[in-house]
């Protein structure tokens, strides 16, 4: 375990992602909720999240991502957000629009909520309904539309791959005939059911090139009206990213069952005990929680990572990606040039995209769940 002082002395958990829920009436490959979400039925109850908001807040959390599957699943929404807007959070709605109306959006509204982000699948309605298993493209339309209505700020999100990355340009035309402000291009993270689909996801470098052109065109053209936020791939990077401003440093998710992580792909990692808000304290599992304090600070890493300058910037990168890739979470991200992985990472995306077509997809869904965690 690495705890770098006491718990006057360490980092606060600054944004809190409420997973409220893994239902949801979209059944997208590239979710990153865990594959077993079959097994997330015991809820965390109103009173229950409410105390967590109370506890992070003391600890000193101020902006509240309420997602997860699709938060507007829980018929209580509106008073998770009221709750969490009379303790002083900034709160932020990340959803895919599919059970919102206008009746929702002015009650969000009402009980204090501070932005909505509605995602897309793709920008036309063949590829988006494909994707999301679900006739919701014309209701997402109406939904930025009310969003923008109502004054919110307009944050459009599209998760990018192989099958949708062609579409830049008319992603970024829809948006901007939306009245975007912030649009983000968030490129597929390979967790959970993506990490299932990887072969079929998986853009190649040529694509991933040709996409990022066309987005640095567009944030040239639009500039003052429009931001454009685009990230390329990690499979095709040479630096690692600051995954989650350091593990235990900025980020607490806290998962539909009351799962305490230090991101929302952390269980992806064997062997580690996450601690339960039933069970601890948010002030227990932040501070004193062996699993926060696992890969906190600096104590924890090999080399090259160890006595590399760059620790300060990236963190050793992303601990989830470096054990999915290479077997050791305590090992460089193999997204970075100085790990001895990389080389294996350039392999790995070419050998995926060659094999895109061997394999259909798997769409995210509970009898999928059931079905691959029992496999």
């Amino acid at each position: 375990m690495t705890n770098n002082g006491s718990s006057a002395t360490l980092p606060k958990p600054l944004w809190l992602l409420a997973e409220v829920t893994y239902k949801c009436p979209l059944q997208c490959p590239y979710c990153s909720n865990p594959l077993d979400i079959s097994r997330y039925q015991d809820e965390l109850s109103t009173d229950e999240w409410l105390n967590v908001f109370r506890e992070a807040r003391d600890l000193g959390a101020v902006q509240l991502g309420l997602s997860g599957g699709e938060a507007l699943v829980r018929k209580d929404l509106e008073m998770l957000i009221r709750g969490a807007s009379d303790l002083g959070y900034y709160t932020n709605l990340l959803t895919s629009g599919v059970g919102m109306d206008e009746n929702r959006i002015r009650a969000f509204k009402e009980a204090g909520l501070d932005h909505i982000q509605v995602s897309f699948q793709a920008s036309d309605e063949e590829l988006n309904n494909f994707i999301a298993r679900n006739d919701s493209f014309k209701h997402k339309l109406e939904m930025a539309r009310l969003v923008k209505r109502y004054d919110y700020p307009m944050v459009l999100c599209f998760v990018l791959h192989r099958h949708n990355l062609s579409q830049v340009a008319q992603i970024l035309d829809l948006a901007h005939s939306l009245e975007a402000d912030y649009v983000e291009l968030a490129t597929t993270q390979y967790y959970g059911w993506a990490l299932h689909n990887r072969d079929q996801l998986l853009p190649s470098r040529a694509q991933v090139q040709q996409a990022e052109a066309i987005a640095h065109e567009y944030q040239e053209k639009l500039k003052g009206k429009m931001k454009i936020y685009y990230v390329v791939p990690d499979y095709y990077e040479e630096r690692p990213k600051a995954c989650m401003n350091g593990w235990g440093s900025v980020f607490l998710t806290v998962a539909p069952d009351g799962t305490a992580l230090p991101c929302h792909a952390a269980t992806d990692l064997p062997g580690l005990n996450f601690p339960n808000v039933r069970d601890h304290s948010i002030e227990w599992i932040w501070n004193q929680s062996e699993v926060f304090n696992q890969f906190r600070g600096y104590d924890w890493m090999k080399e090259p990572c160890k006595s590399c300058p760059e620790k300060t910037k990236d963190f050793g990168g992303c601990r989830c990606q470096a054990y999915l890739l290479t077997g050791d979470a305590r090992n460089a991200d193999p997204v970075c040039g100085k790990s001895p992985h990389h080389q294996q990472l350039a392999a790995l995306a070419q050998a995926a995209t060659a094999r895109s077509d061997e394999m259909p997809l798997v769409f995210r869904n509970m009898r999928n769940s059931r079905k691959l965690s029992s496999g």
